[in-house]
């Protein structure tokens, strides 16, 4: 029996955002996780490989090669998953790096939004006009119909290119009252400093950061998280890896005791009223990738 190989196009025609959002969701009913990385190095190139195994799931490793001198047509970062069955610990499957990446972290936010966003939220405001922007337009236009998208970019013009290219989506370049104008408030963006602030958030709003990923990276200030209920995806690759809130818990200006609950605990995901500002990091992590493997998997199993 040949090994299925799950292409970037072929994955795209087969998904559906809520359906995956269900899916993490019931991933994270099954025992937690065991999780691993590896890098390794040469000059300028990386390999990155992370590793999950779930009992009951089966185990993923989503390797990554990182060559920045890469020129075109080639892209900067490629690689593939490989996904194994959990009974016979054989190849189930390979999959495109690409398709994983982007399905697992849009839907990864989706999650988090779908249980901590109000139900009546139309207007969202996108920080960043990247690949992760263009994707998370996708993802929430389908876990949230009906809403307007707006986007900030630093570079002005990049958001204006991303936003002629969708549907009811606008750029702005006035922060501060785009903000104000916002139900949910989308962060995907590379910056090291804090550009969104508390004090430009107002009641009932729902702030979801998914840019920062390194030790140093922040996307919001000390007083979005004075401000708000926080939550996160995965505690154990959150709190102490990506200076989201790794930062501020070393100054003392948020505990761990403040960070509710991550998606093992779904059941205390909770708005707590209507104007409660709530917070939720991405950090992303290899289980998700291994979740969204195995969901990319069942729906080519069941189009064959």
């Amino acid at each position: 029996m040949s090994i299925p190989f799950i292409g970037f196009d072929e994955g795209e025609a087969l998904a559906d955002w809520r359906d995956l959002a269900a899916a993490l969701r019931d991933g994270h009913q099954r025992p937690r996780a065991e999780i691993g990385d590896t890098f390794l190095y040469r000059d300028h190139d990386t390999l990155l490989s992370r590793a999950a195994w779930i009992d009951g799931m089966g185990a993923a490793v989503k390797t990554a090669t990182i060559f920045p001198g890469n020129a075109a047509p080639l892209t900067t970062i490629n690689g593939a998953v490989s996904l194994f069955d959990d009974d016979t610990g054989t190849l189930a499957a390979m999959i495109d790096f690409h398709l994983v990446t982007k399905w697992k972290t849009a839907g990864d936010s989706l999650l988090g939004a779908l249980h901590l966003a109000r139900d009546d939220s139309r207007s969202i405001l996108i920080l960043g006009a990247g690949t992760v922007a263009a994707s998370l337009i996708e993802a929430f236009s389908a876990g949230f119909p009906g809403t307007t998208f707006a986007i900030w970019n630093r570079s002005p013009s990049r958001a204006a290119a991303l936003a002629n290219s969708v549907e009811n989506t606008v750029a702005v370049t006035d922060l501060p009252a785009a903000v104000d104008a916002a139900d949910i408030i989308l962060g995907a963006t590379m910056t090291t400093d804090p550009i969104l602030h508390g004090d430009w958030l107002r009641p009932g709003q729902h702030v979801n950061l998914i840019g920062a990923y390194r030790a140093d990276m922040r996307e919001a200030d000390d007083r979005v998280l004075a401000r708000s209920n926080i939550y996160v995806d995965s505690i154990s690759t959150t709190l102490d890896h990506i200076g989201e809130l790794k930062i501020p818990l070393a100054t003392g200006a948020i505990t761990r005791e403040d960070v509710i609950a991550d998606f093992y605990n779904l059941d205390r995901f909770d708005r707590a009223g209507a104007d409660t500002i709530t917070v939720f990091k991405n950090g992303g992590g290899a289980h998700l990738d291994l979740m969204t493997s195995r969901y990319l998997l069942d729906q080519w199993r069941a189009a064959q």
